[in-house]
């Protein structure tokens, strides 16, 4: 049985500011992780650096015209080989909506528990960089030890 983390939340901001910001490296860095390299646009491939023992790489599908993007783990530090992280926009109130999901758990084990908590806060780091243009990813001076 495979589990997946759900977020369901509104950004006030357009869906295009949106997009931007998770499928450009320059946006990545600032809301989830400094050092991110590669591409994050579809058919493309992306990787997180987070400190001596990396962080996971990424290959990006997805569509555009629907509002989706996903990104397929390929390597990792972490048990996230095979996992698929999707981002779904939409307009709703004014606002993005924004529906993520991060599926591929084989348990709800501390590991999902741990990713859970973690993508809450980077979700949030998302709202605030496309909301005021800073970001608190993981090496940026905002970010929260």
């Amino acid at each position: 049985m495979s589990h997946t983390i759900k977020h369901l939340y509104h950004i006030a901001a357009s869906n295009d500011a949106v997009w931007k910001a998770i499928t450009s490296i320059e946006g990545i860095n600032a809301w989830w992780a400094v050092g991110t390299t590669g591409a994050a646009e579809p058919g493309q491939d992306f990787q997180m650096h987070f400190g001596p023992n990396g962080g996971p790489e990424f290959r990006v599908g997805g569509n555009t015209a629907e509002g989706s993007i996903t990104w397929e783990c390929t390597a990792s530090p972490f048990p996230w080989v095979g996992h698929v992280i999707r981002f779904q926009l939409d307009t709703n109130d004014g606002k993005t909506r924004v529906r993520f999901s991060h599926e591929g758990f084989e348990s709800q084990d501390d590991t999902y528990a741990s990713t859970n908590f973690s993508w809450a806060r980077y979700l949030e780091s998302l709202r605030q960089y496309v909301q005021t243009g800073i970001g608190e990813g993981h090496g940026n001076p905002g970010y929260r030890k």
